[in-house]
């Protein structure tokens, strides 16, 4: 090897390669004990750049995949010519080819064999044409179509292996061993991608190659023959050491050695060489077939194999088992929709053969450990009963019980009928419809299993609660019925109809509803009822009624009339009101005296015709509103946040207008430019307090009457002040003494602001927990005594009590159980944090025994 050529590993490294020494094809050979191969071949050139060539340019080819441009310069000319393109041979170009924007330059993408041909560019103006051709020829590479497989062969066995590649042109093929071509010989022949090999031996052993080349690339498939030659060996594929048969089954135990060339095979059972006869075989892979096993074939078998590099044998034991039959299979059922039924399967089998069941519903396997609703295992080891509960109609069909052993598979047939309510009634029409009736017709829907006796029709309207059974003629609709008529239908009413079926079983699910129609219009019939009225201002007549819901008003252009007359006339006052949804009438005459009787009727009309009235009832006219305000209007505050407003009672006539209550108004100007409450009291009441009021503020309040007609005079203005803003703040450095259930408390006197209430004294609350009842202890003092027996946590706070109201609470204390605490002990709650000191107080409550 030169100097500049180097091994680094497996790779050939190259130090200043020149192009006269170095250019060329290079292969790498790979050698182990097994044999040798070689690499792909690989080609070392040189890049260059010389002068272009100015003649004329030969055949263009490409490689499968790639791209090519084809060039037309235009030819010498005066103007931009007209450039077009095509295929001498007639066939379109393809339609994935893209051109610059003049045409000159033709791209063919992705180069494939169906594009080559030769094209022709032609370019044309006024003055003349002139043509260009170019050819493209489309060649690749070899690629594999099919390669050749390690094999592993015994001696004097034949090889005949075959390798194939595509490429144009067509490639051609050489064989090698171990890196060296290899040659026909006596035993070897070689055609093409075929070699065949026979009567192998063991120094035919070693790496092959394909190689398929073209005179653009050569390609390898690699390949290991081995030749084995060796005695009977069972290590690797022993007999089975334990098979299992049934009486009067078949049993095949394997005998598959290994050895090279091939074992003769012979048999033993027990001590005793086994021959052939009607029912045992040697089969020719070396196997034993027993036929029509019998308890007496139990024992030991030996297979015993020989070629002539030695011999070798195995054994295995059989077993024989009694064969499994079902004594209880399913049967025929005929059940009802709802029931619970039991299919049973019940075998007899060997003792020590474990045994499993399978149901299978209409082909298709019950999976009963995923918990399949309705299906349910019952039973023992033997017994595989199938139970059913709240059998439905989709569980008619055919039951298959399935009995597994690891050496067979029986089974048994059952077919269930389920009969049910019938299926929804199909293709309900309404074939004609009027006021009051409807015809219908339907198609009988599935009888599942049990004959239809009747059907019945039901009806649906917009103001239906659901779906309601409907009158029909005939009355009673017999199973082999498919019309009726459904009378007594409403007037002016979008109905819907459907229909079920029942038989022996019960009713089944009703039908698809029918398309929705409107029965005819009709006169009105139903009268408005619950007459009333009264109220209203002078000269008014206010009469009310329940006015008519839509499914009662039988037509378009509903509408009410009104029949009014004095009590004791003779005429009548007739007056329309055309809205549905009326339920008030006002009549207007100045005639009117207040609080007079009226007869009144109330009745209804559509565009059909006038219909019914209601009974007579006696309505009262309008009155005045209260003609006097109250007297005696004054305010008192309560707290910061109320006041009471209390007022004389109006004692009314038919001077002063008949009173209902009173109504107060408060506000804070004196000028009552802006009203910011106004609460009214029914009947004779002639105190109101008003609460969230703001504090130490002037209120006035006025009072005034009202009734049905509106509201009266006021009365002139009152005022109260409210009180101060409660202290706001809490008790602090509240201390705690427990004595037995006497419990002492001492806390400091709270001082308040300028624009606060004086503190009048304190609240002290205290309950068991948030949920109990809250008890409440008022004093004058900042000291306090509670006798309360201590059995439970108790939680305690104080706050102030001023004119203004309660001021805010301390810190909720919780006083710990007695069982928690010593006979006696003092404790000082700190105050909060905005106090500049902590004062630790220490009293001694009066009455109190002294300490010990």
């Amino acid at each position: 090897m030169s100097y500049h050529y180097r091994l680094d590993g497996g790779s050939l490294a190259i130090s200043s390669p020149r192009t006269d020494q170095d250019t060329g094809t290079y292969q790498c050979l790979a050698t182990n004990p097994l044999g040798t191969i070689l690499s792909q071949k690989a080609k070392l050139q040189f890049a260059y750049i010389e002068d272009f060539e100015t003649k004329t340019r030969s055949t263009v080819s490409v490689r499968e995949g790639q791209g090519v441009v084809l060039l037309c310069g235009p030819p010498p000319h005066f103007g931009v010519p007209d450039i077009s393109w095509r295929r001498l041979d007639g066939s379109p170009l393809p339609g994935k080819v893209k051109y610059s924007k003049s045409q000159a330059i033709l791209e063919i993408p992705n180069f494939q064999q169906e594009d080559e041909g030769v094209y022709e560019c032609i370019a044309s103006n006024l003055r003349g044409r002139n043509l260009a051709k170019g050819q493209l020829i489309f060649y690749a590479p070899p690629e594999w179509e099919q390669k050749i497989q390690n094999t592993y062969l015994s001696i004097y066995d034949s090889l005949f292996w075959e390798c194939k590649a595509s490429g144009k042109p067509n490639p051609w093929y050489t064989w090698l061993k171990n890196g060296e071509r290899l040659n026909p010989q006596e035993r070897i022949q070689i055609e093409n991608g075929t070699l065949i090999i026979t009567m192998l031996n063991v120094s035919d052993s070693g790496i092959y190659q394909c190689a398929a080349e073209n005179k653009y690339q050569i390609i390898y498939a690699n390949a290991e023959l081995r030749v084995l030659a060796s005695a009977p060996d069972f290590s690797k594929n022993p007999i089975k050491k334990n098979s299992v048969v049934q009486v009067g089954g078949d049993i095949v135990i394997e005998c598959k050695p290994n050895a090279f060339p091939r074992a003769a095979i012979s048999w033993k059972r027990g001590m005793e060489i086994l021959r052939q006869s009607k029912r045992v075989f040697i089969l020719k892979d070396g196997s034993l077939k027993i036929h029509n096993v019998t308890r007496s074939d139990a024992g030991s078998y030996t297979c015993i194999a020989t070629n002539q590099f030695g011999f070798a044998k195995n054994t295995g034991s059989l077993a024989v088992k009694e064969r499994t039959v079902i004594t209880v299979p399913p049967s025929k059922m005929d059940v009802t929709v709802g029931e619970s039924i039991v299919l049973p399967c019940q075998v007899s089998h060997d003792p020590s053969t474990e045994v499993v069941f399978l149901w299978s519903f209409n082909g298709d396997v019950i999976d009963l450990k995923k918990g399949v609703a309705h299906f349910e295992r019952i039973g023992g080891e033997s017994v595989g009963d199938l139970m059913i509960r709240n059998i439905q109609l989709n569980h008619s069909g055919k039951y298959l019980c399935t009995v597994k052993t690891t050496l067979e598979s029986l089974s048994a047939e059952a077919d269930i009928i389920v009969r049910g309510p019938p299926g929804p009634p199909e293709d309900v029409r309404v074939e004609h419809i009027s006021s009051t009736t409807s015809q219908l017709s339907w198609r009988p829907g599935s009888d599942n299993n049990s004959p239809i006796q009747i059907f019945s029709i039901q009806a649906r309207t917009p103001f239906s609660v659901g779906w309601q059974a409907v009158s029909t003629v005939p009355e009673i609709l017999n199973g082999k019925t498919y019309n009726a008529t459904v009378v007594g239908l409403s007037p002016w009413v979008e109905y819907e109809f459907r229909v079920v079926a029942g038989n022996s079983i019960g009713i089944g699910e009703p039908s698809k509803p029918s398309e929705v129609l409107r029965t005819k219009a009709s006169v009105p019939v139903m009268a408005p009822t619950n007459i009333n009225g009264g109220g209203g201002s002078r000269s008014e007549l206010v009469i009310t009624w329940e006015s008519i819901p839509e499914e009662l008003q039988n037509g378009e252009e509903f509408g009410y009339i009104i029949m009014l007359r004095p009590v004791g006339s003779t005429t009548w006052t007739k007056e329309r009101v055309p809205f549905v949804d009326s339920s008030r009438f006002v009549y207007r005459n100045e005639s009117i005296t207040p609080l007079s009787p009226f007869e009144v009727k109330v009745g209804v009309y559509n565009k059909k015709g006038e219909g019914a009235l209601s009974t007579t009832s006696i309505v009262y006219s309008g009155e005045d509103e209260p003609q006097v305000a109250p007297r005696g209007t004054s305010v008192q505050s309560f707290s910061a946040s109320e006041m009471e407003v209390s007022w004389n009672a109006i004692a009314w006539n038919r001077n002063t207008g008949r009173v209902l209550g009173y109504e107060v108004l408060y506000w804070t100007d004196d000028s009552k430019k802006s009203v910011i409450g106004k609460i009214r009291v029914s009947g004779n009441v002639t105190t109101k307090n008003i609460t969230g009021l703001k504090a130490n503020t002037v209120y006035f309040a006025s009072v005034r009457a009202y009734n049905t007609a509106g509201t009266g005079p006021s009365s002139p203005p009152a005022n109260g002040t409210t009180k101060k803003s409660p202290p706001s703040q809490p008790p602090a450095n509240i201390a705690w003494k427990l004595t037995n259930s006497k419990l002492c408390l001492n806390w400091e006197h709270v001082k308040t602001m300028e624009n606060e209430s004086e503190v009048l004294g304190y609240k002290i609350l205290y309950r068991q927990n948030r949920q109990s009842k809250t008890h409440i202890l008022e004093t004058n003092n900042t000291s306090a005594e509670l006798l309360v027996p201590f059995e439970e946590d108790y939680l305690i706070e104080i706050r102030t009590v001023s004119d203004g109201g309660d001021g805010s609470s301390s810190e909720e204390i919780r006083i710990p159980k007695m069982s928690s605490l010593s006979s006696r002990g003092v404790s000082v709650i700190e105050p909060s944090i905005h106090f500049l000191s902590i004062v630790i107080t220490i009293f001694y409550c009066f009455a109190i025994q002294p300490l010990i």
